[in-house]
């Protein structure tokens, strides 16, 4: 959202539920959609770097390792950066820096030149996520929830459309030439879309938004800052918990005797329920508020990873993956709801930035130790049971959240 100094007008395009909003928000999918390509290509392309530089598949996986790390930072660095100059700039200076950072990988002549590339083509792609999500938030009121989750379906759409496109690239042109004409796409698809951007909100609704986060925040009784860790935490559990079946369902195929081609179906499953779930969770939210709903998916979630444990046929893995992307895709954009429901609206970018980046920690936490997992015991089913048991730590906090706002309620009038 833009700062205080830069709020201008209060004509209906500077409100919230307008015409304009809605336009904003389809530009806010598309550039994540386009920008979200940092995340996906770098996988498609392992195969072919590694063969190029004829290195161990642990160094090749290097790059991809950098490029979460760069979007982890990214989204909390540039959140600030859209708290004090609002969402034009930085989201121009990321796609910059993500087209000039394709480019500059497809010319790299080293796996660590390589690698240092896609380290900044997260650092680009995380201003397509977190930054926008917490962007639109503020240019909707009663649809909060639909509006962020359509935003945040971005990414999730772009993990669609991007890898079978970057895939048939790289087998017509190579993954050199494919990862530069990327870079030039970013570039000439995401400043224009940034334009649609440039309009501020009228003052009056950064000040009722202050006031019922405030009042909110009263509800629970927690200071600011716990309720954030909480937050956090429960943010690194959740995800945790998600990794299991989102990065090793491929791995777990493979051994299972189905093949990695069956384990690619279920992840691909997972993605496109996801949208689904992200959308439908939108509309939940909005009605029952963030807290409540992220209680729901986790506990859709904990179903998910325990039918896990009791099923490895073939065909109830489709069916529990597809159950899966169905009850975790709402959970992430439920912080950046939260965040906005319970902290001042000139704070919201760098606070989702941090909230998501502790999603992001919980994702690469989760899948190192389920691996370090199977590695000591050789199977995934202990895997299974520790994700399952972060996940319950998330809807404990949730509980425990929705408990004290409860209980203070009903004491308010005495």
């Amino acid at each position: 959202m833009d700062g205080p100094a830069q709020t201008i007008g209060t004509g209906r395009d500077g409100q919230v539920e307008s015409g304009y909003a809605w336009m904003r928000l389809v530009a806010s999918l598309l550039i994540g959609s386009v920008g979200s390509v940092g995340m996906w290509s770098v996988v498609v392309a392992l195969p072919a770097v590694q063969a190029e530089f004829n290195v161990a598949r642990a160094d090749a996986s290097l790059p991809y390792t950098l490029a979460m790390l760069g979007f982890g930072g990214g989204a909390v660095l540039i959140g600030r950066l859209v708290d004090r100059l609002g969402i034009v700039i930085p989201v121009i200076g990321a796609a910059l820096i993500l087209g000039f950072a394709f480019i500059a990988s497809g010319l790299a002549p080293s796996l660590f030149l390589f690698a240092i590339a896609n380290l900044l083509i997260g650092f680009g792609s995380s201003a397509t996520f977190a930054p926008l999500i917490s962007d639109i938030s503020h240019w909707f009121d009663r649809r909060r929830g639909i509006a962020v989750a359509i935003c945040a379906s971005g990414n999730y759409l772009g993990g669609a459309i991007w890898p079978p496109l970057v895939q048939r690239m790289i087998e017509a042109s190579g993954w050199r030439t494919t990862q530069m004409i990327i870079g030039v796409v970013c570039i000439a698809a995401m400043l224009p879309l940034a334009m649609v951007l440039r309009r501020r909100l009228a003052v009056q609704q950064e000040a009722a938004a202050d006031a019922a986060a405030a009042s909110n925040t009263a509800s629970l009784g927690l200071s600011p800052t716990v309720l954030f860790a909480l937050l956090c935490i429960a943010g690194v559990s959740c995800c945790v918990a998600m990794s299991m079946p989102q990065v090793h369902i491929v791995a777990y195929c493979g051994d299972l005797g189905y093949g990695v081609a069956r384990g690619a179906e279920m992840l691909s499953l997972m993605l496109g329920f996801g949208i689904i779930s992200r959308i439908a969770s939108g509309f939940v939210a909005d009605r029952i508020g963030g807290l409540a709903t992220l209680l729901i998916g986790s506990v859709l979630q904990g179903v998910a990873l325990f039918l896990y444990l009791l099923f490895d046929g073939l065909t109830p893995l489709y069916v529990i993956s597809a159950l899966f992307g169905l009850f975790q895709g709402g959970i992430v954009p439920m912080y950046a709801i939260i965040v906005r429901e319970y902290f001042p609206p000139r704070q919201a970018g760098t606070l989702v930035g941090l909230v998501i980046m502790s999603t992001i920690l919980g994702m690469a936490l989760g899948g190192w130790i389920s691996g370090a997992i199977f590695d000591m015991t050789g199977s995934y089913w202990q895997a299974f049971a520790h994700g399952l048991a972060w996940n319950v730590l998330n809807g404990a906090i949730m509980v425990f959240l929705l408990m004290r706002r409860r209980t203070r309620l009903r004491l308010a009038p005495a």
